[in-house]
């Protein structure tokens, strides 16, 4: 399988999913046919997300179309040569591809070949469950299974960062109150500007800050840039 699976798409300084331009070259080869997975977006339209999409990947010279706009869209999914599946709020994401029948196909074309491109919440939905999402349950997804093209999971946006005087819990005592109830997972801190890269078997880091992997009873684990995971 190859996947691509990037924390965020907006970056300070840089135009909108500028710093994953590069890295999105590097992964498609020959590939030009996508379809894009709006479903994330809440508070945009899905013509208005698709468009946002295909010109931030103009210079990529991609053929992406939104699945929104297909009548058979299992079976496009079932042609395409690259899946991207934008970010927003995850709980929306899963609902709507359950609903639309689309989760199986999505990971049989993947399975066959097809490149699948996602951030934020299109990064959870390629994880076993979306339990690491950050997002509020705006919808009931019936169930919070996904995709599991990626064994592990992960949690976009990791920061540990509190503002001043805010006496909430920090992210990673979030996770650890999963891994208190479910001791056997391993879940990966993704930073801004990170991503997690799977080709030919293998999976492996990426981008400028080191990655975090935590376990039950230990420590965090902090991974530099290109380590390969097992």
């Amino acid at each position: 399988m190859n996947l691509l699976l990037l924390s965020n798409s907006a970056s300070p300084g840089a135009a909108y999913l500028e710093h994953a331009v590069p890295v999105i070259r590097q992964h498609l080869a020959q590939r030009r046919s996508a379809i894009f997975i709006p479903f994330a977006g809440v508070t945009q339209s899905r013509d208005a997300y698709t468009d946002k999409v295909r010109q931030a990947l103009s210079a990529l010279n991609l053929d992406i179309t939104g699945v929104h706009t297909l009548d058979d869209a299992p079976s496009a999914i079932a042609q395409t040569e690259v899946i991207i599946v934008g970010g927003g709020n995850t709980f929306n994401l899963l609902k709507t591809c359950r609903e639309k029948g689309l989760l199986g196909p999505i990971a049989s074309a993947v399975k066959k070949g097809a490149l699948y491109v996602g951030w934020s919440a299109g990064a959870n939905l390629a994880c076993p469950t979306i339990r690491t999402t950050n997002d509020m349950p705006i919808v009931d997804p019936v169930g919070l299974d996904a995709l599991n093209l990626f064994p592990l999971q992960i949690n976009p946006h990791f920061t540990n960062a509190l503002p001043a005087g805010h006496q909430g819990e920090t992210r990673e005592q979030r996770i650890r109150e999963l891994l208190a109830v479910s001791p056997e997972l391993e879940i990966i801190g993704l930073p801004e500007g990170n991503w997690i890269e799977v080709t030919d078997g293998g999976a492996r880091t990426g981008g400028p800050h080191s990655t975090l992997v935590f376990k039950a009873n230990s420590e965090a684990i902090s991974l530099p840039s290109g380590h390969q995971l097992s």
